[in-house]
């Protein structure tokens, strides 16, 4: 893996003090006169050269994922899509995926406190509860976390199947977000399975603001949501999206699969600033933070 951005003296080519091991002469400055044209040209090259490609350590990666410090609650989405837009593949995403977008996915995991998933993806893609890594619990615990974070499912009618693992066999409860008019036999049944009901909504639909500040009064602050693209598309459109980490798959689908956001479109398209680029095997990783957050 290699990072692009930000610049870092790893991606310059540049030694700790700016050097790259051999002499550099800078663009249009005379060489000395012991310095051959030949010699020049090579230290301009390995100047210029990428960064090395290797696997990064989840050390690594979780300190270039590190939830923002001075946030009380923060909302990060992690997102996969083909060059032409597609969110999957016959309807899954992990046709489009790879070992590094896993890795990734893993060390999100590993970050958050809660995964905050839509119903139709738990079906689809046969969710498990998250488990516990042990490359992040001295973290986790110094941050004071559950040893793996919780599944909060966001659902209006409760049509889930409470005998799956998701429900029997978690490290912490699951997670119910769901309206004050859901079913009420689904809401028993969801209990008598062990789940934790969470009501942010009026009616049988969930109010996305309301769902993430119902999560972060549970201390459930550092959220990461997986979608699907209904759910994204909706915490899109109620502006709480703070960070979207992106991996850009080097693949063409064609179909008519969906985007990484569905649902009505926003009158005015938000804008997010690039944070960070990282790439392996021509995956890209990208970082993407919230407008309000990009001068701070």
């Amino acid at each position: 893996m290699r990072r692009l951005l930000p610049v870092t003296d790893q991606t310059s080519g540049r030694g700790p003090l700016g050097g790259t091991g051999s002499a550099r002469v800078p663009t249009g400055a005379s060489a000395p006169d012991d310095l051959s044209a030949q010699t020049q040209a090579q230290a301009q090259a390995q100047a210029a050269a990428p960064a090395p490609d290797r696997e990064w350590s989840l050390d690594e990666l979780a300190d270039a994922y590190a939830y923002p410090a001075d946030r009380d609650v923060w909302l990060r989405a992690n997102m996969v899509s083909t060059l032409d837009g597609a969110a999957q593949h016959d309807g899954r995403s992990q046709p489009i995926s790879s070992a590094a977008d896993m890795r990734v996915f893993g060390t999100l995991r590993g970050l958050a406190d809660v995964v905050v998933v839509g119903a139709e993806t738990v079906r689809q893609e046969g969710y498990r509860p998250a488990r516990a890594r042990e490359a992040f619990a001295a973290r986790r615990a110094a941050d004071g976390q559950a040893p793996a974070p919780a599944v909060a499912v966001v659902s209006a009618g409760l049509d889930l199947d409470f005998s799956s693992p998701l429900f029997t066999e978690p490290l912490v409860p699951t997670l119910l977000v769901t309206g004050a008019g859901a079913p009420a036999d689904r809401v028993a049944a969801a209990r008598a399975a062990g789940a934790e009901i969470v009501i942010a909504g009026d009616g049988a639909a969930v109010d996305p603001a309301r769902a993430v500040r119902a999560l972060a009064e549970r201390g459930l602050r550092r959220l990461l949501t997986e979608g699907g693209p209904r759910l994204l598309g909706q915490f899109v459109a109620a502006r709480v999206l703070d960070e979207l980490c992106l991996t850009v798959s080097p693949m063409l689908t064609a179909g008519d699969a969906q985007r990484i956001a569905g649902g009505p479109a926003l009158t005015v398209p938000e804008r997010f600033a690039l944070r960070s680029l990282l790439e392996e095997d021509g995956f890209l990783f990208a970082r993407y933070h919230q407008g309000r957050h990009s001068a701070e």
